[in-house]
């Protein structure tokens, strides 16, 4: 029987030696390399060509999130899973859409681990079972709200895009937008300028009024500022 070959990419040393650890002598996995941020995950599945790489979302410089993403788009036959303690839909959507195969949280057991490994090597999707409730439980939530009043905003504007308008008018920077959304500055930047062409507004203090007009930010807690 063919071996996995598995790659582990985790800026902690003490998480990477216990991945290796609990999966070493599990019957036709093994561990060949790793990595202590994204950057190099990338460098060493395009030298290595694992058919796994286990990646943690929060690395420095180039998240996992991120590094999913160029994996998949350079080597597209290496399964990406996630390994992370973030049980939140909004890390989720920004895995899938970075083309990851699973999402599994680091409380994982051996058992579920491996599972989660063989599952995206014959080419299923895996997500830990809380991660899938939490998936049908928001899914079923945006069901019940298009069935309601929908605010002026989510008819004009996408999730993503409502996303960015609501930090901005939080007084958020680029990069701190970027930062907490998984996204790049430049495709932030990129959110906005949609912003402003959908909306016909042409400066931040015009996106901030709409935010505000629109409901999307609560006034008497929300943040304004320069950004």
């Amino acid at each position: 029987m063919k071996r996995i070959r598995i790659l582990i990419a985790d800026d902690h040393h003490v998480v990477r030696t216990g991945l290796r650890a609990l999966l070493r002598g599990e019957p036709g996995l093994s561990v060949i390399a790793e990595a202590c941020d994204g950057e190099e995950a990338v460098h060493r599945v395009a030298e290595l060509k694992p058919d796994v790489a286990i990646l943690d979302i929060s690395m420095p410089g180039l998240n996992g999130v991120d590094a999913a993403r160029l994996i998949k788009r350079d080597n597209p036959s290496t399964r990406v899973l996630i390994l992370t303690i973030h049980e939140n839909e909004e890390y989720v959507y920004q895995v899938v859409r970075a083309g990851a195969d699973g999402y599994v949280l680091k409380n994982a057991d051996k058992k579920e681990l491996c599972a989660a490994v063989r599952a995206v090597v014959d080419g299923r999707r895996f997500f830990s079972p809380s991660v899938s409730n939490l998936i049908i439980s928001e899914f079923a939530k945006r069901v019940q709200d298009e069935e309601g009043t929908e605010s002026p905003a989510s008819r004009v504007l996408t999730p993503r895009e409502t996303d960015v308008l609501r930090r901005i008018a939080q007084g958020m920077t680029s990069k701190a937008i970027a930062a907490e959304l998984f996204l790049s500055i430049r495709t932030v930047n990129t959110h906005r300028a949609n912003l402003m062409h959908k909306l016909d507004i042409h400066e931040t203090a015009g996106l901030v009024r709409y935010a505000i007009q629109t409901g999307l930010v609560d006034v008497s807690g929300g943040k304004s500022g320069p950004v």
